[in-house]
């Protein structure tokens, strides 16, 4: 039924994803595998590990779905039982699958693990499932399917889950409509998720293939174009000419696309136009220097970093004024300028970031409230400050900050001109 428009559900088995204690991120994982599919979803479940329970999961998912996909359950232990009770809801019996013991065995000899009992519960399926390899753990995922119904199972660990979902799952899916959906994510910084939304409501509004969404996150905004199309070129020329007026019209809010990252982006700037970088962080801690380090390659342009917490610091190794700090104080425009531009002279680098404030939740007066931060940039001679007000709790504010700091470096760093060649 290749033009059937399915829907998913997505359920969550286990007590200690119920009671708190794991965070579901396998959830989100398939939610976005799914959305890229063209699969819509509609609700989600989370169960703890009751068989009972778990039934009564099946049956109203499969009320309102046409594919279950759980994660969790299918473990060795005893009260692993999930697969069970998908082998009731479909009415069929289990079943040793001789593939699926084939693979926990070779994988068990691997692995150097004695081979007991217990082990070959996993290889137990509902009748006329097809197995899933786990090539990252023992216990087998599986797909079950009924008429119109299918049920995909799961191991709950996201390193087994995921390459499973990706590798074996996901084609699958793919098999059942002749559409193809894809999506391109555009990065935004310097403008919030109801400003782009009032921005491009118009747009939004009249678009219908492809479409476009933006999603809020701490600091930045994504904005999805999706298209469907028979094949992935035609999806491709629907959603270019869209990227292409957006860029024309948003601009430098734009910093990157799908998988770029704010300091991936800043990082290929800086070696891309041979400019060296240093940081000096007070109420970050060194957060920004931790997160412009997270892109590999960093260190052909980043050269050092200084936490000066106190005053005494701020003096001795920026160089800062005694009279700015005693005059305007720490948290000031004064001292942010200053800290930047002492930290490119100790450094010996063409640019610098630094980072003064009051983060929380405590330090805060009437003159200067919890949330007031300067961020200094400096870049070849040239230093702008920028002065945040921030509303989140500490460390909100320190991501937040972190967050401004880089983008404030990018915008700053695209005016300068490209190194000659």
């Amino acid at each position: 039924m290749k033009n059937k428009e399915w829907s998913a559900e997505i359920i969550a088995i286990g007590t200690e994803i119920l009671l708190g204690d794991i965070v579901n991120t396998n959830a989100s994982y398939i939610a976005r595998g799914l959305a890229a599919l063209g699969i819509d979803l509609f609700h989600q479940q989370v169960v703890g590990d009751n068989p009972d329970r778990v039934l009564d999961a099946f049956r109203l998912a499969f009320d309102r779905a046409d594919i279950v996909i759980t994660t969790g359950g299918l473990g060795p232990t005893g009260d692993d039982l999930s697969k069970e009770m998908g082998a009731r809801y479909f009415d069929v019996p289990m079943e040793e699958n001789r593939e699926a013991r084939t693979n926990i065995e070779d994988r068990l000899r691997q692995m150097h693990r004695e081979i007991t009992p217990n082990n070959w519960k996993q290889a137990m399926l509902p009748q006329g499932a097809v197995p899933l390899q786990n090539a990252h753990g023992t216990a087998p995922g599986f797909i079950l399917r009924k008429e119109d119904k299918i049920l995909i199972m799961l191991p709950g660990p996201p390193s087994e889950m995921r390459p499973m979902f990706d590798a074996q799952v996901c084609p699958y899916l793919r098999s059942l409509s002749g559409e193809v959906m894809l999506s391109r994510t555009l990065h935004l910084c310097g403008i919030g998720e109801s400003a782009l939304e009032y921005r491009l409501h118009e747009r939004m509004e009249r678009m219908t293939n492809p479409t476009l969404a933006p999603y809020a996150k701490t600091g930045m905004v994504d904005l999805r174009i999706t298209a469907k199309a028979a094949t992935q070129e035609e999806a491709l020329a629907l959603i270019y000419p869209v990227e292409a007026e957006l860029r024309q019209e948003l601009g430098t809010l734009i910093y990157g696309s799908d998988d770029d990252t704010l300091e991936s982006v800043v990082g290929q700037l800086l070696i891309k136009k041979k400019i060296t970088v240093s940081a000096a962080e007070s109420c970050t801690g060194g957060l920004f220097s931790g997160q412009l380090i997270n892109y590999n390659g960093i260190s052909e342009v980043y050269k050092a970093g200084f936490i000066t917490y106190a005053n005494e610091a701020k003096e001795q190794f920026l160089g800062v004024p005694h009279e700015v700090l005693l005059q305007h104080g720490a948290v000031s425009e004064q001292t942010a300028r200053a800290m930047a531009e002492g930290a490119a002279r100790a450094a010996g680098t063409d640019a610098a970031v630094a980072v003064t404030g009051i983060a929380g939740p405590g330090g805060g007066t009437s003159e200067k409230p919890v949330g007031l931060i300067y961020v200094g940039v400096t870049v070849r001679g040239r230093t702008e400050v920028l002065e945040l007000h921030l509303k989140g709790d500490r460390q909100e504010n320190r991501h937040r900050t972190v967050i401004q700091a880089l983008n404030k470096l990018r915008l700053m760093i695209l005016e300068e001109p490209d190194p000659e060649s």
